[in-house]
């Protein structure tokens, strides 16, 4: 079992920057693949960016690529999603996931086998 814990959000302006951090315990945090993805109020949940066991590979959604940026620190057990520019179309609830399948980064929410209880990011205009 994997337990996520993610923390960094809060309110923002639009145009400010914002890291997420997502602390995972459990299982060796280096054999799972981690990904962030984001649920706004009424919409369904969505992939936002994610990243190889080594760290090595990303992916991200189109709406964020250029903004966001995924990473992680093995010896810290923990994922990070820095976000800058940040947007009020950006608001929701964040959530980080872990992945402990070995193959390519999954972007759906089905690929993932764990998920943190999430962390609300509000940006303002």
């Amino acid at each position: 079992q994997v337990q996520l814990v993610e923390s960094g959000g809060g309110l923002v302006q639009a145009g400010e920057p914002l890291r997420l951090s997502c602390a995972a315990s459990g299982r060796t945090f280096s054999s799972l693949t981690m990904g962030w993805f984001r649920q706004a109020p009424g919409k369904e949940r969505e992939f936002v960016a994610a990243i190889s066991r080594s760290g090595d590979s990303t992916k991200y959604a189109d709406s964020v690529k250029g903004r966001f940026t995924i990473s992680r620190d093995n010896a810290k057990n923990t994922a990070y999603l820095q976000m800058n520019s940040l947007k009020p179309e950006d608001t929701a609830v964040y959530y980080c996931a872990a992945d402990r399948s070995i193959g390519v980064i999954a972007t759906g929410r089905g690929g993932y086998d764990y998920w943190g209880q999430g962390t609300q990011v509000t940006v303002s205009s």
